[in-house]
C-alpha cells in the first residue's frame, strides 16, 4: 500500500447554522415558521386527531367524576331514607299496640273503652 492510502485524516466538520437551525426551536414556533413547513403541515390531520382525542378524554373525565359525585349522594340520601323509613316502622309498631291505643283514648278524652266480651264469629251458609 502506498503512503497516501495509510494516511487519512479524519475532520469533524461543524454543520452551518442553516444546517443546525433545521431542527426548529422555540422562535420558529413563536413566529409560526415552523408551522409552514412542509412536514408539520403534512402531519396537521393526526396533530388535530390527537387535539380531539385529548379534549374527549378530559370531557370524559369530567363527565365520569360528575357521576361519581352524584351517585355517592344518592347513596347517602337512601341511607337516611332507609333510617327514617325503620324509625317511623317501629313508632308505628309501638303506637298501633293494644295497651298504647287504650292510654291514647283515655287522654283525649273519647269516652271509649275496650270491650271486655270476646268477638264472635260469623258463619255464612251457602
Amino acid at each position: 500500500m502506498s503512503d497516501e492510502n495509510k494516511r487519512v485524516e479524519f475532520i469533524d466538520e461543524k454543520p452551518s447554522k442553516k444546517e443546525a437551525k433545521k431542527g426548529g426551536g422555540l422562535m420558529d414556533l413563536l413566529n409560526g415558521s415552523l408551522l409552514n413547513r412542509s412536514s408539520v403541515s403534512n402531519q396537521l390531520p393526526y396533530i388535530l386527531f390527537l387535539a380531539f382525542i385529548a379534549l374527549f378524554y378530559i370531557a370524559n373525565r369530567y363527565r365520569f367524576e360528575k357521576i361519581v359525585r352524584n351517585s355517592q349522594a344518592i347513596q347517602i340520601e337512601v341511607k337516611n331514607l332507609r333510617a327514617e323509613s325503620i324509625t317511623t316502622a317501629a313508632q308505628l309498631m309501638n303506637i298501633s299496640k293494644q295497651s298504647q291505643v287504650v292510654k291514647e283514648l283515655e287522654e283525649r278524652g273519647i269516652g271509649l273503652k275496650e270491650s271486655v266480651v270476646p268477638p264472635k264469629k260469623i258463619k255464612a251458609r251457602l
